[in-house]
């Protein structure tokens, strides 16, 4: 569909509106060799690839004749820049399906990890390697975006190529609906940055930092969290941010190119706009909240199966059943002080402050409201556990007054 105004944007953003209020978690990962802690090589991925395919009936995503992914019944995974590997999984309806879909490619994975002799670990930097001695594959956009993305952010490369995170894909059911998830979500990215804490090594040192993926991504080019977004952001104002917002790249032919400066309201104004390179430019915005057909959470350290699926559990507690209770405590937050904390969490974590509470007491108010939220869900396992049996790594960070990042610097 070609687009030729700011409104068929916004229709865009309006067809997301769902009564089903669904899950969707993408998760990064990185796999080293066992024996020397470098980085798996493409070669490598292509071997695990072969596996998924050969025996658990995943289907190659191929750019020219280089396999880039896998997909599977509404799955993907897929390569980022250094060759980390995402699982993006299906919608889902409540925690314990999006548990049970990561736990079973965790499961493969490792299975066919073992076989090659690699090692999966996920936390949210590169804790071994530099730079320098990281691998990549052939994907074409990531040769574009390894040029393009350190003109604006000098950590851009070490974004790509050394950390990890986990997604959470909200749905919302109006606009209403969306700007007051939209806003809840803002506020909380550095309460989410301090309390999922999972990045304090660099180098085999301690960075100085408890999240250096966020101190990275706040030192990205086209990241960070852009003070618009703690406003009541409308579809129409997130329409005229994107318009505005540079381009990454120019696809022609299966080909990236360089954006030679144009945003995306030159594209319409070219008559070159359509709905595939309006949801490309999209996914290459990369702030800690984004907007395409359901809201994205990208604010998390990636973590282990311990604590994997605390985040989703958490966030699903707050905006699918207490909105209204979270939004009446946030709605008055001063946003200067909020930026501020934004700053400041990734090195302080639990101790930043909000309002004159540190983020471990504003965890605790806020996990009793996800906990009460889940516990009126009712959605139950086999084992008759309902989701807030995911909360208790939150719990227990809360109780020990502790994140995981301040637990691995303890180990070093």
């Amino acid at each position: 569909m070609k687009i030729e105004s700011k409104e068929q944007i916004i229709n865009y953003f309006i067809s997301g509106n769902k009564n089903e209020q669904l899950i969707g978690v993408e998760n990064e990962k990185f796999l080293f060799k066992t024996n020397s802690n470098k980085r798996a090589e493409y070669s490598d991925l292509l071997k695990i690839f072969t596996i998924f395919i050969d025996r658990f009936d995943w289907q190659p995503i191929k750019e020219d004749n280089n396999i880039i992914g896998l997909k599977k019944n509404g799955k993907a995974i897929t390569l980022e820049p250094g060759n980390q590997i995402e699982l993006s999984g299906e919608k889902l309806t409540n925690i314990h399906e999006v548990c049970a879909e990561s736990y079973e490619f965790q499961d493969k994975l490792n299975l066919a990890s073992k076989e090659l002799n690699l090692t999966t670990l996920s936390v949210g930097y590169d804790p071994f390697s530099n730079l320098d001695n990281i691998p990549n594959n052939p994907k074409k956009r990531y040769r574009v975006m390894t040029k393009e993305m350190p003109r604006n952010g000098k950590l851009s490369l070490d974004m790509m190529y050394l950390t990890a995170g986990t997604q959470i894909n909200i749905d919302y059911k109006s606009e209403d609906d969306f700007k007051k998830k939209f806003k809840v979500i803002s506020y909380l990215t550095p309460l989410s940055i301090g309390l999922f804490s999972n990045s304090a090594i660099k180098e085999n040192k301690f960075s100085g930092f408890l999240s250096y993926r966020s101190k990275v991504w706040q030192n990205t080019s086209r990241g960070g969290l852009p003070e618009i977004f703690l406003n009541n952001i409308s579809f129409e104002m997130y329409a005229d941010f994107i318009l505005n917002f540079p381009l990454l790249f120019l696809k022609k032919k299966n080909e990236y190119l360089f954006p030679e400066g144009k945003t995306y309201s030159d594209l319409i104004e070219e008559g070159l706009a359509d709905e595939k390179n309006l949801e490309l430019h999209l996914s290459t915005i990369f702030t800690e909240v984004r907007l395409k057909k359901y809201i994205e959470i990208r604010s998390l350290d990636a973590c282990e199966w311990n604590c994997h699926c605390a985040g989703p559990a958490f966030f699903v507690g707050l905006l699918y059943g207490n909105i209204d209770e979270v939004y009446q405590i946030i709605k008055d937050w001063n946003k200067n002080e909020i930026m501020n904390a934004y700053f400041e969490s990734p090195k302080k974590g639990l101790q930043t402050e909000i309002k004159g509470k540190s983020f471990l007491e504003w965890g605790k108010i806020f996990l009793d409201l996800s906990k009460e939220s889940l516990l009126n869900r009712n959605f139950k396992n086999k084992n008759n556990n309902d989701e807030s049996i995911f909360l208790k790594n939150i719990e227990q960070i809360i109780k020990e007054k502790k994140t995981k990042a301040e637990k691995t610097i303890e180990q070093c």
